[in-house]
């Protein structure tokens, strides 16, 4: 029996084996792909690639400035996953990013009926852009979704197309226009990133980039769904590639 026994589990160290292999494959090729367009905060980098790997949701940290919105839009790129963007602003309803419920009438009955039509949250990768520059009305409607991957209108449950992160960005708390999120909001993200100013040779480096017409494009790592078999593996992620 102990000879029966052996063979899967050999053949089971093989496969996770191989997933660790894969995941330092793609590790590598998602940071040369990145610092295509992202100069330095190989911290921030890191952290942000942890999260999705195991399917947790980011927040990111720092003023205005910094390349948050462009560094979170890079990655969705490498992904190939269907990306969204919402800029959060006082007057943000919680409608606006979940959907809303509307009036649909048909020409050939006469009967109307309501039509849900899906806001922006309805997305694989979503950027939540300066979320706490909105009342904690309108922050808490990305709870249900980000916890239980649906949303809920009229009774209803819409669910959301797999995978689903939810990487937002936010400014200090001592700037004007700000609102703490809850702690309730808080506890959904896995990490709360802080980023910070580059360095004197980084700064150059960015001057460099963006002073002559030649864009760089990151070309995409991870197609579909390939992304999403590494499981949450992602443990041995760092020690995979040193």
């Amino acid at each position: 029996m102990a000879e029966k026994t052996a063979e899967p589990r050999k053949a089971k160290r093989g496969d996770d084996l191989r997933a660790v292999e894969q995941l330092a494959k793609a590790r590598r090729l998602l940071l040369k792909e990145i610092h295509k367009v992202i100069v330095g905060q190989d911290d921030v980098i890191e952290q942000l690639l942890i999260a999705m790997f195991c399917r947790g949701h980011c927040l990111i940290v720092g003023v205005p400035g910094l390349a948050k919105t462009l560094m979170v839009q890079t990655i969705s790129r490498l992904f190939s996953l269907e990306f969204n963007r919402i800029q959060f602003t006082p007057d943000l309803m919680p409608s606006d990013i979940t959907g809303t419920e509307i009036i649909e009438e048909d020409l050939t009955t006469g009967r109307r009926k309501f039509r849900f039509v899906k806001g922006p949250i309805f997305a694989n990768i979503l950027l939540a852009d300066e979320i706490n520059r909105t009342p904690p009305k309108t922050q808490s409607a990305l709870l249900q979704a980000m916890q239980e991957y649906i949303v809920t209108s009229s009774g209803e449950d819409h669910p959301l197309n797999p995978p689903f992160f939810v990487l937002a960005t936010q400014n200090p708390l001592e700037q004007e226009g700000t609102y703490p999120l809850p702690e309730a909001q808080l506890d959904r993200f896995m990490f709360m990133v802080n980023i910070d100013y580059p360095n004197l040779d980084e700064e150059r480096e960015i001057i460099k980039a963006t002073t002559h017409d030649a864009a760089a494009e990151p070309k995409a790592v991870l197609r579909g769904g390939t992304s999403w078999r590494f499981r949450t593996s992602c443990a041995g992620c760092p020690s995979a590639t040193t």
